[in-house]
């Protein structure tokens, strides 16, 4: 008897755990947080850059995990090369953004990565594809790849783009975009 006491409680939060999963809105959001919301607004209305865009990029490059440094040397939450870095804090005109605040700092972190990122798509004339693929590859590769006719710049041709890495890495940011533009209305 007691068994099958157990198995209908059992049951019965299993059945009520689905349902406020399923019936809540966003319940997805769990799966797929967001986090530095503020500091991505802020800076993407600033510079004119896809918040989602920008978040699927910091999802992709670190999960949201400041004080990062990869093996190549890229820093913070966007992992920016110091080189990109230096050369984005001088036209930017951020005279008080430093390498060592850019790994530490994730407001400083994000503006410089968005910066960048309305760099390239200035460059790359609004082409969303080609401007996450020139954010992990370089611009110069992916001008090199698109001049060539070794990649289109187009997603539906993301399996043709030269490098593995950067194929991968563009792949991955498509989804996380996909996914956070599905579950958010709004940002």
């Amino acid at each position: 008897m007691k068994y099958l006491r157990k198995k209908r409680v059992l049951l019965l939060l299993f059945i009520g755990f689905t349902a406020i999963l399923f019936l809540s809105t966003n319940w997805m959001s769990w799966f797929y947080p967001i986090h530095y919301k503020d500091e991505i607004r802020k800076h993407s209305q600033t510079y004119n850059i896809d918040p989602f865009l920008v978040a699927a990029i910091i999802r992709v490059e670190t999960n949201y995990k400041t004080g990062r440094e990869s093996k190549k040397g890229a820093l913070g939450l966007m992992q920016l090369m110091p080189d990109t870095a230096n050369w984005a804090i001088e036209k930017a005109k951020l005279p008080d953004v430093s390498l060592e605040r850019l790994k530490q700092e994730p407001s400083a972190n994000i503006e410089l990565g968005t910066w960048y990122l309305r760099s390239l798509s200035r460059q790359f004339e609004g082409n969303r594809i080609a401007v996450i693929a020139a954010y992990n590859a370089g611009p110069g590769n992916v001008q090199r790849w698109l001049q060539q006719g070794a990649w289109d710049g187009t997603e539906e041709a993301v399996k043709s783009i030269p490098i593995g890495e950067t194929r991968h890495y563009v792949q991955r940011v498509i989804y996380y975009y996909e996914q956070y533009t599905e579950i958010y209305s709004y940002f």
